[in-house]
């Protein structure tokens, strides 16, 4: 939405139980334009008039004079003018807190009424662990899309702890995350569970065996997905724990080519049994059962207070709720 929109005009801010505020405002009259406060939020963040001016493709001298405008309004100092730059007052603190809010509240308005205006369409940013995107995402989407063609999905893997970040600073609309502590203004509910196997050649020594722990399974060599991929990090977490490291013979894409390169006795590897059912079918491999806790889990769906999110998202939560719940139905009791 451009700045210069109707919903981008002024501000009025509510009368509070008390008619003023700070000494000499009245919290009735104070009428705050959001394009000003717009360009407070840059300037806040470049720390620099004439560099906000640049980046808005405006005066410096215009910038300057909203500034100013807007501290008389307020009638306090906003910023520190220093010799090279500016540095935020107290009080510029803590109204780039709220007029962030403010302006992302508009943004979220305007992109909610304009989905109302032509229907539901849009797109909506999906973060999710492999474990997810293999096994369980495939399904769940492609009946969404079904139900809603207007809505892209834009779909990124990553690790957890990488997505309740950017869940939190709302980079994503919703992610999907192994069972992790999230900070207090995500919620997070269960979204499916899944298992982890060791998967090893038929001739291999652990091949007999009914179940090993991961201290054990570390002594051998391992093929593993790319270091940056979010599944070894996973993975790396609990071999730190124990103190002894995955030792890797071979890294590759896909956990197509993980079984592939274990069936060639490169090694063996660590893997969501739902990812055996379509990469590793026919193959001469064995999955042995980790006798680990973690082994065992309930992946978590995290997003933002509902209210903040567009309809989009929101459709897709509810959504993703019900396949959960068909999916605990159809399970064998």
């Amino acid at each position: 939405m451009s700045a210069g929109g109707p919903l981008t005009r002024s501000l009025k801010i509510p009368v509070l139980d008390s008619e003023t505020g700070p000494p000499g405002v009245r919290l009735s009259d104070m009428r705050l334009d959001l394009q000003s406060l717009r360009l407070f939020v840059v300037v806040a963040k470049l720390r620099s008039i004439a560099a906000a001016a640049e980046h808005e493709f405006i005066a410096a001298s215009a910038v300057s004079k909203r500034i100013a405008d807007l501290e008389a309004t307020l009638d306090t100092k906003l910023f520190y003018r220093m010799r090279r730059g500016v540095e935020l007052t107290p009080a510029g603190f803590a109204l780039l807190h709220h007029a962030s809010s403010i302006l992302h509240s508009v943004e979220q308005l305007g992109m909610e009424l304009t989905e109302y205006a032509q229907g539901v369409r849009g797109h909506v940013r999906v973060w999710a662990n492999i474990s997810a995107i293999i096994q369980f995402l495939p399904e769940d989407l492609g009946t969404f899309v079904q139900q809603y063609p207007e809505i892209k999905i834009d779909l990124k893997e990553d690790s957890t702890a990488h997505i309740i970040k950017c869940v939190a600073s709302g980079l994503a609309d919703v992610g999907i995350i192994a069972p992790s502590a999230v900070p207090k203004d995500i919620n997070s509910e269960p979204y499916r569970s899944d298992a982890l196997g060791l998967v090893v050649p038929c001739n291999h020594p652990l091949a007999q065996r009914d179940r090993v722990d991961f201290r054990e399974a570390l002594d051998f060599d391992f093929v593993g997905l790319h270091a940056e991929s979010g599944w070894q990090l996973y993975l790396g977490e609990f071999a730190r724990e124990i103190g002894k490291p995955i030792r890797f013979r071979i890294r590759v894409p896909s956990f197509d080519a993980v079984f592939r390169m274990v069936q060639a006795d490169l090694g063996i590897s660590i893997v969501p049994l739902g990812a055996m059912k379509s990469g590793a079918a026919g193959m001469a491999l064995r999955v042995v059962d980790l006798d680990e806790p973690w082994s065992r889990r309930t992946l978590q769906m995290c997003f933002r207070d509902l209210d903040s999110l567009p309809i989009t998202a929101r459709i897709l939560v509810d959504h993703l709720r019900a396949r959960r719940v068909d999916a605990e139905a159809a399970a064998p009791r």
